[in-house]
């Protein structure tokens, strides 16, 4: 089977404003120099390591996948206007740190280094780091997760004093043990969408659920609808299976529900992925209307809605929470994924499935092909925490409050000028827009100064939203506060050339 490989106009793309010397770069252009000319000795840092700490951050991001081929070196120099050498030094130096993987007479491939270690308690340090600089304590702000609230210990005993039980059998159900299933077709019958346990599927996480879901009900080549921003994982998931995201843009304050009616009828799309209950990353809501008129457009255009409520539990208004997009439904035309990753631990690979007993069963053939089964332990601790649910998540709900309120405190101080799409009505990141499209650049020599950064064209398609950057603000107020402080310094050091004053600002979504 041939290398895929990445076109030299699709990486530059991606790579979107890589240089931090950019206003220079423009002053090339202007001049008809060469971009590696005057400019690039006067850059803050060679041309050549800025294009590979380019490069590696997408290779982080997931955006330059695992074992595809780079550009060759003519091609991807022509296409960003610099010398040959450039590349091939830049090339050089990540295959020097393990990023890139070159055999005679083939492309070189994108790898990862052994070296970098996948548990989330050591992100991997940018190549200038590795190069000229000690280790430098690092605040993790690519992800949107809590740590475990102090409960889990007592759920995993629960879950051991309760194994024994289970010992006699096999272990393996795929359709998830009974007790689980009826405490979580309990929770949906009390937020007003009646069911039953045969309507739930235990899943290894939500993004398990989606992918099992993405099997059944779409075929290469389809259309997907996504609403954009869109949660990144959920965006590769579609296009693993073959299949085509077709993004259609959140307002300022919502959903563009004439946008999705629209975009479904033009391009005949049989599935729709959205989250509103506080989307990820804007922590937008949907309310009831909304949900009315969008269980409308799937009966009137034939539509699947896959409707994830990772983070349903995260409401930080106080108000009565929102009926499931689900209950809206006359018939099947909205499933719902969820999972207990968000409202209780990352660690605890527990999701679901909420659909009609007909697509169960044939998520349950699907399912034979990938895995047997969700882990009875991680099963058994989820029914712990859902019988103590309400204690739990209303001091996470509380924790979060609290740390969104010194997120926006510490943005306000130290980076004036960013603007918070809003504060969202739940969830556990702000969407903040910058004043130049430098995200990329940005989460590239984020690093340096102590904090990584997850660059905004993560959350789109085609290389949208390098005006954006997600926030999280899962770690403790003190993190959060320095970790800002961190983000000003990497901001600083793209100043004056990244920010371009005469750029007009673009629309919030």
């Amino acid at each position: 089977m041939a290398t895929r490989v990445i076109g030299a106009a699709s990486l530059a793309r991606d790579l979107g404003r890589w240089r931090q010397d950019d206003a220079a770069g423009r002053g090339e252009a202007e001049n008809g120099k060469s971009a590696d000319g005057d400019s690039a000795r006067r850059s803050a840092r060679p041309a050549y390591l800025a294009l590979a700490e380019g490069i590696r951050l997408l290779i982080h991001d997931g955006r330059a996948p695992l074992g595809i081929a780079l550009p060759s070196e003519r091609d991807l120099s022509a296409t960003l206007n610099v010398s040959r050498t450039t590349v091939t030094s830049a090339y050089a130096l990540l295959r020097e740190h393990g990023y890139l993987i070159s055999r005679q007479g083939s492309r070189s491939t994108v790898a990862l280094p052994p070296t970098v270690v996948h548990d989330g308690t050591k992100p991997a340090r940018s190549l200038l780091a590795m190069m000229a600089q000690p280790e430098l304590p690092t605040i993790d702000m690519t992800y949107a997760a809590m740590s475990a609230p102090a409960e889990m210990s007592d759920a995993y005993s629960f879950a051991l004093q309760s194994l024994p039980t289970y010992l006699g059998t096999h272990g393996m159900d795929p359709v998830g043990m009974l007790m689980l299933r009826e405490a979580l077709a309990r929770r949906y019958t009390e937020r007003g969408l009646p069911t039953e346990p045969e309507q739930i599927l235990v899943t290894l996480g939500a993004q398990h659920g989606l992918r099992l879901l993405l099997n059944v009900l779409t075929a290469p080549a389809e259309r997907v609808l996504i609403e954009h921003p869109s949660y990144p994982n959920a965006i590769e998931a579609i296009r693993d299976v073959g299949a085509r995201p077709v993004p259609v843009p959140l307002l300022p304050d919502g959903w563009d529900l004439d946008g999705i009616r629209s975009a479904a009828r033009q391009t005949a799309a049989g599935v729709a992925y959205l989250v509103p209950d506080f989307n990820n990353p804007t922590g937008l809501l949907l309310d009831a209307a909304g949900r009315t008129e969008l269980a409308a457009i799937a009966r009137e255009t034939r539509m699947t809605v896959i409707v994830d409520e990772s983070m349903v539990d995260l409401d930080l208004t106080g108000n009565t929470p929102t009926p499931p997009a689900a209950s809206f439904a006359r018939g099947s035309e909205i499933v719902t994924i969820g999972s207990a990753s968000k409202s209780f631990w990352g660690g605890l690979r527990v999701g679901w499935v909420r659909a009609n007993q007909s697509l169960i069963t044939k998520l349950l053939g699907t399912r034979s092909t990938m895995d047997l089964g969700t882990p009875v332990m991680d099963q058994l601790a989820t029914v712990y925490l859902l019988r103590n649910a309400e204690s739990i998540l209303a001091q996470r709900r509380e924790q979060l409050t609290a740390r969104r309120a010194a997120l926006l405190d510490a943005l306000a101080e130290e980076l004036p000028d960013w603007r918070p799409s809003s504060e969202g009505a739940g969830g556990m990141s702000l969407w903040v827009q910058l004043p130049a499209p430098v995200s990329t650049a940005l989460a590239a020599t984020a690093p340096n100064h102590g904090v990584l950064l997850a660059a905004g064209p993560r959350f789109g398609v085609q290389g949208a939203f390098e005006r954006f950057l997600r926030l999280p603000y899962t770690h403790e107020e003190a993190d959060i506060r320095l970790a800002v402080k961190s983000i000003a310094a990497a901001y600083a050091a793209l100043t004056p050339h990244a920010a371009d004053p005469l750029a007009p600002l673009a629309p919030l979504y």
